[in-house]
């Protein structure tokens, strides 16, 4: 018998996740198209489309179409990548005709850094309004005064002696660091 107070083994990850959607075609397109995640299954009959993130054991993502309520949910989904995947993704997104947001939802010319994480990171809306994120942890020493700002601004930064520079390894993969002047 196990006890009550005994401890829940370590979860691996989130495994998957569901998105109500207004039109199924139109929002398994643009996941497919635009996010790039592979199709993995639908089912007509039940208004609903599986994506795989990365492959099958991975991750998973459920869309699923509503009725034509005025109501309307909007949620919020990060998918993670490499820092230099990340760095890439505002052109690419623009060059698919969706614009590249920031932390709070203006328009961005390059990612954002969260200094308390500190981790990259660009938003995006899918064609329902959800918020979608693409993310990276940096490594990096969590700057929480940094707060959430261009990368730029992140790279150029002092924290007393120590200067952010080029060579600073990333988690997946190296694109700048701190060193002594």
């Amino acid at each position: 018998m196990i006890a009550e107070n005994a401890a829940m083994p370590k979860l691996l990850g989130l495994y998957e996740t569901h998105l109500t959607v207004a039109d199924l075609k139109t929002s398994t397109d643009f996941y497919r198209d635009v996010v790039g995640l592979e199709p993995a299954a639908s089912f007509e009959e039940r208004k609903v489309a599986f994506l795989w993130v990365d492959n099958r054991k991975t991750g998973m993502l459920g869309l699923w179409e509503t009725g034509t309520g005025p109501l309307k949910m909007r949620l919020h989904i990060a998918f993670r990548m490499t820092a230099d995947n990340l760095l890439q993704a505002p052109a690419i997104l623009r060059a698919k005709g969706v614009e590249p947001l920031g932390f709070t939802g203006e328009p961005a010319a390059e990612p954002v850094v969260l200094g308390w994480m500190p981790a990259l990171s660009i938003y995006f809306r899918d064609p329902d309004g959800h918020s979608i994120e693409f993310i990276s942890i940096l490594d990096d020493i969590p700057d929480r005064s940094f707060g959430v700002r261009a990368f730029s601004e992140w790279q150029a930064r002092t924290v007393g002696h120590l200067k952010a520079t080029p060579a600073r390894t990333l988690r997946n993969p190296p694109i700048f660091c701190i060193s002594a002047p």
